[in-house]
């Protein structure tokens, strides 16, 4: 089936309180992407982010990220009043997160509406409680020790709560009652609001499409809760990290930081934490993209403490067998897999077992000086084309960092006269391809430069952070980007 959709994380969606979140702009974007005859909607992983901001170093595989609660909501329910919304500072400038003043303000308000929300009272929390034991308990627990030591990593702790010693957790649990509730309560308002988001989305026609990042964060309740299941010494300590190796990116390496699987381990188990983990995936979102992809083949092992990622070396990964597990405990699901990067002969064999859709970015295709596989007329239908994706820069901020060269490449091959044709023309080569789906950036329809970027991999201070102006989704645009849907057979037809 073609189809086509639009990557927008849920950070940079339009709202009040100075950050994306499930309001009702999220709403009328769903209606936007109606409007524009879209089938698909792509955001970022939902977890609570950490370190730099990252969606991709998340303080839990499972748990949601509280930046993301509507607070009008909040204010409908009685949680909390306009006026203790408005006496908040969550930053002014509608179009960047301010993530210091966010962090400041929104938990702060959040625990007023939990003190507010007697949520002790309501069954359906307690349902909720009950049916997440698997990991919520352990994330509560983690995140009010690390509030209460004012949010020094795990590996840092005193010993007996470090290795969860059982006098320890039960004094801590005790101790820290009230903030445990107060974590249960914000994962589940989140539930409750993003799965309304989304079951809306679903009756309109709208599939969501997230994230499993292959990684866990390193200070995480996942790492803390469950230290077999990662390459880490008897002090809690990585044995070695993740990352890539120096390429022509970046001399250097890439130096994630993120621990390492002990894939034998885990074999063990017949894959359950996976398994687990990607089940709550299929929760939130109807399409996965399996960030990564190549890590599952053969992943990269930096030693611990190194300074860059030069001194790695590659690893087995599980290949097939995780995906097989999957397919007979899950069944067939709808998966994306990132097969983005160098790729030998072993990873392509495996995405071809696989059957899932590799990816195929049009900012990588234009080099005068090599054919690529990444060119349109190189697809085959079991694909899916992107612009550009959160890693990458706006169409326009890229186009202007080519060289001499590769900017007439690309106006050669996509038979340009003028630079102003740029953005459509590249949207436009995604649509018309074979690839069974088409992803567009937001900032890309928008025609929006490199201030628009939302991530500089292996960079810190300024990711993350783009939101769209409350003006930018026009009757116009929809009505553009249906049509140019329509004229590719990107529109499904309604059954």
């Amino acid at each position: 089936m073609r189809a086509s959709g639009i990557l927008l994380p849920i950070s940079s969606v339009p709202s009040k309180y100075g950050i994306g979140s499930f309001s009702k702009e999220a709403y009328e974007f769903v209606d936007f992407l109606v409007k524009a005859g879209q089938t698909y909607w792509q955001i970022l992983p939902l977890g609570p982010t950490g370190y730099g901001d990252s969606p991709y170093q998340s303080f839990s595989t499972y748990a949601g990220n509280p930046y993301y609660i509507d607070l009008e909501q909040l204010i409908k329910e009685g949680y909390l009043t306009e006026k203790e919304c408005r006496e908040r500072d969550f930053g002014d400038n509608e179009s960047y997160v301010d993530y210091e003043k966010i962090y400041l303000s929104r938990f702060e308000i959040l625990y007023k509406a939990f003190q507010n929300s007697q949520i002790e009272k309501e069954p359906e929390f307690h349902g909720f409680v009950s049916k997440n034991k698997e990991w919520l308990p352990d994330y509560a627990l983690f995140m009010a020790i690390k509030d209460s030591k004012k949010g020094i990593s795990w590996v840092e702790w005193e010993k007996d709560i470090k290795i969860r010693k059982e006098s320890a957790m039960s004094a801590y649990k005790e101790v820290l009652k009230e903030q445990i509730l107060f974590y249960e309560f914000l994962q589940y308002i989140f539930q409750k609001q993003w799965m309304a988001l989304k079951k809306y989305a679903n009756e309109k026609g709208i599939l969501i499409v997230g994230d499993i990042p292959i990684y866990v964060a390193f200070d995480s309740a996942d790492t803390w809760a469950n230290p077999d299941l990662f390459q880490l010494d008897k002090s809690g300590t990585p044995v070695a990290v993740a990352g890539c190796p120096p390429d022509a990116f970046s001399a250097t390496g890439q130096l994630w930081g993120n621990p390492l699987y002990r894939w034998d381990y885990h074999k063990k188990t017949g894959y359950k934490w996976w398994m687990q983990r990607i089940e709550r995936c299929y929760e939130w979102y109807d399409v996965v993209r399996i960030d990564h992809f190549r890590g599952f083949d053969e992943y990269y092992a930096i030693p611990y403490g190194d300074p860059t990622a030069e001194f790695g070396h590659w690893e087995k990964g599980p290949g097939y067998e995780l995906f097989k597990v999957m397919k007979e405990k899950l069944g067939k699901k709808a998966v994306i897999a990132e097969d983005l990067g160098f790729l030998t002969p072993s990873v392509l064999r495996l995405v071809k077992k696989t059957g899932f859709p590799g990816m195929k970015v049009l900012q990588f295709a234009f080099d005068e000086n090599e054919e690529s596989d990444y060119l349109p007329h190189n697809y085959v239908p079991n694909c899916v084309v992107y612009t550009g994706t959160h890693d990458n820069d706006t169409t326009l901020g890229w186009f202007h960092s080519l060289n001499r060269h590769d900017k007439a490449f690309v106006k050669k091959y996509l038979h340009l006269k003028s630079n102003k044709e740029i953005p459509d023309a590249i949207i436009r080569a995604a649509m018309a391809s074979v690839a069974d789906t088409a992803i567009i950036l937001m900032q890309d329809y928008l025609h929006l430069s490199g201030e628009a970027r939302i991530n500089m991999p292996s960079t810190l201070g300024n990711n993350w952070k783009w939101r769209m102006k409350p003006e930018a989704l026009t009757g116009e645009l929809a009505e553009k980007i249906y049509d140019l849907s329509k004229l590719y057979g990107r529109i499904p037809k309604k059954k």
